[in-house]
């Protein structure tokens, strides 16, 4: 069985001591390929120069989180094209809009998440987006350009059926997390999972964000960690009745041509 943890956040400094070990233990856990979120000019970087550190197993995207919009740069789209022009770059974002904490004003949001769209269309880019608590603008910002982007993926699922709809009838790819293990919130989400095509499913950890609450052997320091992605690809095979090796076949096809990686 082989895995691609399509978002994780190695850059945090909850991995600052570690990275190596993080990298090893998800190859032990047959995590083939890491690609590691870019969520500003600074961090884009930093998640490059780990993909050139560990480049068998880490790649990279270059982008512009809503949460970091108002400190872009005025030639920010420029900084993220020269980091795509490197192999180990295989996406521009994290991008979108986050009006749920609202870090950066919303105008704000939408003028560098539209920018960022444009530049991914205009590079025939694989875009990486976030939505939260903002779906109807964010359909509205993305949805002319549909035809323009070469893929899309919506990061870290966690909407409602209508939601789900929508993004699938733009050609959208669907990522999902670990949020499905939370039986507090994350339970209709774990349903939706059935609704999503096989070659539109991909899987992330959002490391060292949201640890599977049902992991059987929680780790004592709550930080995930990409070795956790074959309980979310497990979660998933439950609710769908299908062969976790079977199901992660499907996934990791998806993942290689999303971002055409080269294995």
């Amino acid at each position: 069985m082989k895995l691609v943890d399509i978002g994780v956040n190695l850059t945090n400094k909850q991995f600052a001591h570690d990275q190596t070990q993080v990298v090893d233990d998800a190859i032990t856990a047959n995590v083939r390929k890491i690609i590691v979120t870019g969520t500003s000019e600074k961090s884009s970087l930093k998640a490059q120069l780990l993909a050139q550190r560990f480049p068998d197993v880490v790649c990279s995207t270059a982008g512009i989180h809503p949460h970091d919009a108002k400190d872009a740069s005025i030639n920010f789209t420029t900084v993220l094209a020269d980091l795509y022009t490197h192999q180990s770059t295989v996406a521009i974002g994290e991008c979108g809009l986050d009006f749920n904490r609202d870090f950066s004003p919303r105008p704000v949001q939408e003028r560098v998440f539209e920018q960022q769209i444009e530049l991914a269309a205009e590079l025939n880019a694989p875009l990486f987006m976030h939505q939260r608590d903002a779906h109807k603008r964010f359909i509205e910002i993305v949805r002319p350009y549909a035809n323009k982007i070469n893929k899309a993926v919506v990061h870290c699922f966690t909407g409602s059926d209508d939601e789900l709809e929508d993004y699938l009838a733009l050609g959208f790819y669907i990522g999902i997390t670990g949020w499905i293990c939370d039986e507090r919130r994350g339970i209709d989400v774990r349903a939706l999972t059935e609704k999503i095509p096989l070659d539109r499913l991909m899987i992330e950890t959002d490391a060292p964000f949201l640890l599977p609450r049902d992991l059987p052997n929680k780790p004592k320091v709550k930080r995930n960690e990409p070795k956790y992605l074959p309980h979310i690809l497990r979660c998933i095979a439950n609710q769908r009745e299908m062969d976790e090796t079977v199901l992660a076949d499907h996934i990791w096809q998806n993942s290689v041509d999303f971002f055409d990686l080269h294995i």
